[in-house]
């Protein structure tokens, strides 16, 4: 069994189960986002969370030890190129990724904003135009070395 497999998995069961990712959080004492990223693949879980996401899904026992280990990190360029949302997301970011950059230099300096030491938090805001997606990418600046 591998991470795919079991991702697949996941998918299936919260299909079928009705699980919502906030109630999966809940379980697991963390944030939306990151359960959602670790049960998709991306995160590596510790044995006690792998224990719980396995019961919560019905995944076989060996889902447990793959959920542990360090995951390949990012998503197939086919994948992210044909799916429309993601699609969207690169452009936002081709479009203000350079507006950001400048931002953070003019007001921090030269270096980076982390995506180690990171959080992402996403809510639904009503709006009368029509529902609005907000996200916040939480990341602690590092500087360049010498900078």
């Amino acid at each position: 069994m591998n991470r795919a497999e079991v991702t697949e998995q996941i998918i299936e069961a919260k299909i079928r189960k009705g699980i919502r990712w906030a109630d999966v959080a809940d379980e697991l004492g963390a944030s939306k986002e990151w359960v959602t990223t670790a049960c998709l693949g991306q995160m590596t879980l510790s044995a006690d969370q792998a224990k719980k996401i396995a019961r919560i899904f019905d995944l076989p026992r060996t889902a447990v030890a793959v959920l542990q280990t360090p995951p390949v990190r990012g998503q197939s360029e086919a994948a992210m190129a044909s799916d429309p949302l993601i699609y969207r997301l690169r452009e936002i970011v081709a479009v203000y990724g350079p507006t950001i950059k400048e931002l953070i230099h003019e007001e921090f300096g030269d270096g980076i904003m982390s995506a180690i030491d990171f959080q992402l938090t996403l809510n639904r805001r009503e709006d009368p135009k029509g529902d609005r997606v907000e996200i916040v990418l939480n990341g602690k600046y590092l500087p360049f070395p010498g900078a």
